[in-house]
């Protein structure tokens, strides 16, 4: 890119936006370029638009000048790249600001919003409403962007897990800055844009989700009725042995309509990552956690090799058949299986002192596990699990988390796998072999998405300020991967590291080549950005 492009492009965004919505300070450019891994990429400018036309405006430049720019709703998407965009040089679309409830409609069940709306946000807002709706939230931060997620194709914990699946009605700006709306929503006067997700002729949104063909500027998103009963069920094994028919007991359960919720099942560095930091002392500083020290702290913490948690909806008779129904399924499959409702709750918190000066039992740390996954299941947001993203460092984890800021190393692996024990069991091999073999913790997470397959997200934790992590972490994650997709294991979701090397058959890739030349001729969105070796366009 010509410096002389890059001038009249900044230029001309100023006018557009205002001169305080186009930063170039340093210290922010490289706040926004900084992520949980190492990365190379230069970020010249952040654009800071307030409305569906600046973003067209702010497109309208780029093409004019063949300058590139790349969208992010909140950045908080730590562990895939943050707000680093995929390849250097872009300018970084920050939709932030855009953070409106444009609608909601209590009795059809839906909102809408705008990209810089996050979880928080939303939760505060059905709260005041004295809504009886319940949103879905993700474990990742409440901070975190609605339309974000769900453009990640994200999940969370109760029946409305799958983000994508409960979405419709996009406002999306295309790359030459025209806009156009999907499903009913492009009819002129249409009363279900927000109620029906395919509308007439084919169905476009799924092109922009995981894509650089459009930047998605509003969307409807459905909630969930608050159900007249709840109840959380949580499960541990204590052997490996047990994992494989818990996974085909909750599998057949998953499709019969007996569990409507997504359910997790972590394994045991998974629990101890979300419940404190890494035991330097216990260890003498040595890494990775073996196994004996894993079983010593599975012990004092009472969680198994494999813990899984749940949501049971409906009705009272309802929930009391599905806890029925689960109760019998696992059977001698798990160690333990524990309900837990709002009553059961309380009692917890109001007991947990005096029982441990009468038992010696401190229930106090098992709440600190329980509380934050009750509160996903019934769609409350928490910044809890991202304390795991501090495991492997050494100071207090601040009260304001920041992981990109405070030098925390996080890589994700995302593959499905089949919700078969069999596959469960081969890839959990694999991955404590390479983890552990490179010196780090092998935390996994399983979550049955539907009755047919699991979405397994694997944590690769390390300290970024010791020289040389960042280059182990890679190599792992690497190796990782590789090995996954020799297997036939693929991610549902890439780290911009990975974005370029996606694995595509050649008539695929033309295919997606086409849609991009089509879409954006210039090359200016988003380039990279799920583009498995595109062909590299004017901008830069």
């Amino acid at each position: 890119m010509r410096n002389d492009h890059w001038s009249s492009a900044l230029l001309e965004w100023q006018a557009a936006l205002g001169s305080e919505a186009v930063v170039t300070e340093p210290n922010r450019l490289t706040a926004v370029a900084t992520t949980t891994f190492s990365t190379s990429q230069v970020v010249p400018a952040i654009l800071r638009p307030a409305s569906r036309e600046q973003v067209q405006e702010c497109l309208r430049i780029a093409n004019q000048y063949r300058v590139a720019v790349y969208p992010v709703s909140s950045g908080k998407n730590w562990g895939y790249g943050s707000s680093v965009p995929a390849r250097s040089g872009c300018a970084l679309l920050d939709l932030s600001r855009m953070n409106r409830i444009v609608d909601f409609n209590e009795e059809l069940a839906y909102v809408t919003v705008e990209p810089g709306v996050t979880q928080e946000q939303l939760y505060a807002y059905l709260i005041e409403k004295r809504s009886g709706l319940w949103m879905d939230a993700t474990g990742s931060s409440p901070r975190a962007s609605l339309i974000g997620n769900t453009m990640e194709r994200g999940f969370g914990h109760t029946p409305y897990g799958d983000h994508f699946a409960h979405a419709c009605g996009m406002e999306v700006v295309l790359a030459t800055g025209e806009c156009i709306e999907t499903g009913y929503r492009r009819f002129p006067g249409a009363q279900t844009g927000a109620l029906h997700r395919w509308g007439v002729g084919p169905s476009l949104d799924g092109l922009f989700s995981q894509s650089s063909f459009g930047v998605v500027t509003r969307m409807s998103i459905w909630l969930m009725p608050k159900p007249s009963h709840f109840q959380a069920f949580f499960f541990r094994c204590d052997q490996e042995r047990q994992l494989g028919p818990v996974i085909a007991a909750l599998n057949r359960l998953r499709l019969d309509g007996t569990l409507r919720s997504t359910v997790h099942v972590g394994n045991d560095y998974k629990v101890l990552s979300g419940l404190q930091q890494y035991p330097w002392d216990e260890t003498g500083g040595k890494t990775p956690l073996t196994a004996a020290y894993m079983e010593e702290f599975r012990r004092k913490r009472q969680f198994g090799i494999w813990n899984g948690s749940g949501g049971l909806y409906g009705t009272k008779a309802q929930v009391g058949e599905a806890r029925r129904l689960l109760r019998a399924a696992l059977a001698g499959k798990v160690t333990r299986l524990t309900f837990v409702d709002d009553r059961m709750l309380g009692l917890m918190r109001r007991y947990a002192g005096p029982l441990r000066l009468l038992s010696g039992w401190d229930l106090s740390k098992t709440l600190t596990m329980l509380e934050p996954v009750y509160g996903l299941l019934k769609g409350t947001p928490t910044d809890r699990p991202l304390e795991s993203a501090y495991w492997r460092k050494r100071g207090p984890i601040p009260a304001e988390m920041d992981p990109d800021r405070d030098g925390c190393g996080l890589l994700w692996l995302a593959p499905i796998l089949p919700a078969d024990g069999r596959d469960v069991s081969r890839a959990r091999a694999a991955i404590e072999e390479i983890l552990l073999g490179a010196g780090f913790e092998p935390m996994i997470s399983l979550t049955l998405i539907n009755g047919r397959a699991i979405a397994c997200i694997i944590s690769i934790s390390f300290d970024r300020q010791i020289p040389g992590e960042d280059e182990r972490a890679m190599a792992c994650y690497l190796k990782l991967a590789e090995r996954m997709h020799g297997m036939g294991y693929y991610s549902y979701r890439l780290g911009i590291q990975s974005m370029a090397e996606m694995e595509t058959p050649e008539n695929y890739l033309e295919f997606l080549q086409t849609l991009k030349d089509a879409l954006d001729p210039r090359g200016v969105l988003a380039p990279g950005r799920y583009e498995p070796a595109m062909r590299a366009k004017g901008a830069s």
